[in-house]
């Protein structure tokens, strides 16, 4: 498979002509000091955070990046641009009333730390919010959206060698990883595998491109397409385990490799932790995030259906420094609970893949079901997911401010 690294990006331009450059240069020291204290810290660290909060910002530019998918920047004033300074893999929350209902959803920034925000955005079949953005959002706009958050963060400080796997809309954070990676230390390299259906379908197309012409030397870039034949046999079908273990096998050292980033759905997510587990790549080197979960889909309870019907808790809520007690019902999550007395609650997906609604138990116990989100030292810790967690016990606290 020798020369896989060579393979010709420029095959996979949508259109002649380059994506917009960056409006602004890189500069690594606009990175908000706490945004990268889950690899700063340690192993075995709880990580630090902060209360973000929305604000109108401007609609600066919508830019097409394949067929179904745009990046759409933002203007922020100087009086809150220390607030969205952010960290290479943080995301966005954006807020929208839709029929009345407090509608939130999450999206990657794509630019480099140091620059003005940008998500990538693709359509989702049936997505009230990611139709209206790729569809109806213009320059000029106003959009609510909430203060950078996320912790899928590398250290700039250190060079390494940092392997990314990605498919689809999970390239997103990968290209602020990639381009603020190579740009903080000379000595820093990147290998990328990238998984789509079809060359139309390929987001960051001209980036990754331009990317690799400014860093031929120290980045590496796999282009698998799972609906269209490659000249490379490796490169064509589904990024699976066994085809990232060929492509592994063949690009990457792995004893050198100092982290590895997944993003992406639920399975090859999977996948790729099981080829990591196999290789024996120690669990503190592996970063991921999911871009939602395919098993089953999120069930939006207005606060109004909530009810205490059966088996009750009584459930305190703390958050920005005022205590909120109430009976909630055992079969509601702790979020969709409270929010009917704590409208204010911070939440995002409310399928346990963001993290937004983090907050840890002080008192009593709370199962949480699902988990795509919180580090083990957390868990450990005791942070939940209150969107994905259920009071167990008659008393049970949740602080947000912890």
């Amino acid at each position: 498979m020798e020369g896989l690294s060579q393979q010709p990006t420029r095959g996979l331009r949508d259109e002649p002509t380059r994506t917009a450059a960056r409006t602004e240069p890189y500069a690594p020291a606009a990175v908000p000091e706490s945004a990268g204290a889950v690899l700063r810290g340690g192993a075995g660290r709880v990580r630090a955070r902060r209360r973000p909060a929305f604000h109108a910002l401007r609609v600066a530019a919508v830019q097409p990046l394949c067929e179904d998918a745009v990046a759409v920047g933002f203007e922020v004033p100087a009086d809150l641009a220390e607030e969205f300074a952010f960290a290479p893999g943080q995301s966005l929350t954006l807020r929208r009333e839709i029929d009345g209902r407090d509608e939130r959803r999450s999206y990657s920034i794509c630019s480099p730390a140091g620059t003005t925000p940008r998500i990538g955005v693709r359509v989702v079949p049936g997505g009230l919010f990611s139709s209206w953005l790729v569809n109806d959002v213009r320059p000029g706009d106003t959009v609510e959206v909430m203060a950078p958050t996320g912790f899928f963060t590398p250290d700039l400080t250190a060079p390494g060698h940092h392997v990314l796997i990605a498919a689809g809309s999970g390239i997103t954070p990968m290209v602020s990883i990639a381009e603020s990676v190579l740009a903080a230390d000379p000595r820093s390299t990147v290998t990328l595998f990238y998984g789509n259906r079809r060359t139309g379908t390929v987001m960051f197309a001209d980036e990754l491109a331009d990317l690799k012409d400014l860093y031929p030397a120290r980045f590496q870039l796999a282009h698998v397409l799972s609906r269209e034949p490659r000249e490379a046999e490796v490169l064509s079908g589904r990024l699976d385990a066994d085809r990232l273990s060929a492509l592994i096998d063949s690009l990457v050292d792995v004893g050198t490799a100092d982290h590895w980033w997944l993003c992406g759905p639920h399975g090859m997510v999977r996948d790729a932790q099981r080829v990591l587990d196999g290789l024996g790549v120690p669990a503190d080197r592996v970063h991921q995030e999911l871009f939602y979960a395919d098993d089953e889909p999120v069930r939006e309870t207005r606060h109004e259906e909530v009810a205490a019907e059966g088996p009750v808790s009584e459930v305190t809520v703390v958050l920005d420094g005022r205590t909120t007690t109430a009976a909630l019902p055992r079969e509601r999550s702790v979020l969709d609970g409270a929010q009917r007395t704590r409208p204010d609650l911070p939440f995002a997906c409310k399928g346990g893949v963001c993290g937004t609604c983090r907050a840890l138990v002080t008192d009593g116990r709370a199962e949480m079901r699902r988990n795509f989100a919180l580090e083990p030292a957390e868990v450990e810790a005791g942070y939940v997911l209150t969107c994905q967690s259920y009071p167990v016990t008659e008393r049970l606290t949740v602080d947000f401010d912890t």
